[in-house]
């Protein structure tokens, strides 16, 4: 649930992970807090504009982020009340004194009584530390069944008036090897400004994506804008660009046995949690976040 801003104008933004949500008629019983929620605080918006190509089942409806996607976490962390530190890389995880030590790339390690872990599963596998030896062997051969698809994503920044005449706000790309979705963002999220340029989103099929997972992103960017150009021949020239790597975009195949979450050790607690644990979408991760809440509720 990423969402990139230009850098020249912060309220030009471009989804370049999740693009809108789907409600099914059994999420929207079982997680009608959650949606009842992000609806009143405007978080979510009904999808007004067409997405061509989508696969509607009945009683399905899509929603998007006016704010962008992102925004929908930004809820979450603020609501939590939590002390929130970004880009801290955890490299070790280790028991000490019936505490959760756990060392970062830069700094000193950190004691905690609970841990968990949401990240996706093979970063998982790569801590270092006491978790080794922690996870059993049924557990280790559990994690290393989970897959990932990979792919790229490319957001393209316009300037403020630049028109892009297509009567749809996002399109499934069946016939190109290269590209599987393209979204015009601002229309997909209802912002239309004569003040605020125009956004693009380019999500690349999985195939490609396995195939030039470790090329560098600006090499990959100029394969992108070339096949671009086949389905939207003349765009303008953007701005600015910001091209993602996926290397973990959706489950394919998730825990099978352990539905929600695996739990590694109990006291202290240290469980794991995340779309690996049920299926990568909003309704996945709400579902493994109630999982992971039974847990630490029992625990605490």
């Amino acid at each position: 649930m990423a969402t990139a801003s230009s850098p020249y104008d912060p309220q030009s933004t471009v989804d370049l992970g999740a693009q809108y949500i789907t409600r099914t008629p059994q999420y929207a019983q079982k997680h009608q807090s959650f949606y009842d929620e992000l609806l009143a605080h405007g978080i979510l918006k009904p999808l007004t504009y067409p997405i061509e190509g989508t696969v509607m089942k009945a009683g399905d409806s899509n929603f998007v982020a006016p704010q962008g996607v992102s925004s929908i976490i930004k809820h979450y962390l603020k609501e939590s009340g939590a002390n929130i530190r970004f880009r801290q890389w955890v490299t070790q995880i280790n028991l000490r004194n019936n505490k959760w030590e756990v060392s970062k790339e830069t700094g000193s390690p950190e004691q905690f009584d609970i841990v968990v872990l949401t990240m996706p599963v093979p970063q998982i596998l790569l801590l270092k530390g006491d978790i080794v030896n922690l996870i059993s062997e049924h557990q280790r051969q559990e994690l290393e069944s989970v897959s990932y698809s990979s792919r790229y994503a490319l957001g393209l920044f316009y300037e403020a008036g630049t028109k892009i005449d297509v009567p749809w706000a996002g399109q499934y790309i069946t016939s190109n090897p290269c590209i599987r979705f393209i979204s015009i963002d601002n229309k997909k999220r209802n912002i239309v400004s004569s003040e605020i340029g125009p956004s693009l989103a380019i999500h690349t099929t999985v195939s490609f994506g396995v195939t030039h997972l470790e090329r560098d992103v600006e090499e990959v960017e100029e394969l992108i804008f070339q096949q671009l150009e086949n389905i939207l021949p003349g765009l303008p020239q953007p701005v600015a660009t910001k091209c993602q790597k996926w290397r973990h975009s959706q489950v394919t195949n998730p825990a099978a046995n352990s539905p929600g979450q695996m739990t590694l050790h109990r006291k202290p607690l240290l469980v794991c949690g995340g779309d690996g644990f049920t299926h990568s979408n909003f309704d996945g991760c709400v579902a493994s976040a109630l999982f992971v809440l039974e847990v630490l509720k029992k625990h605490i």
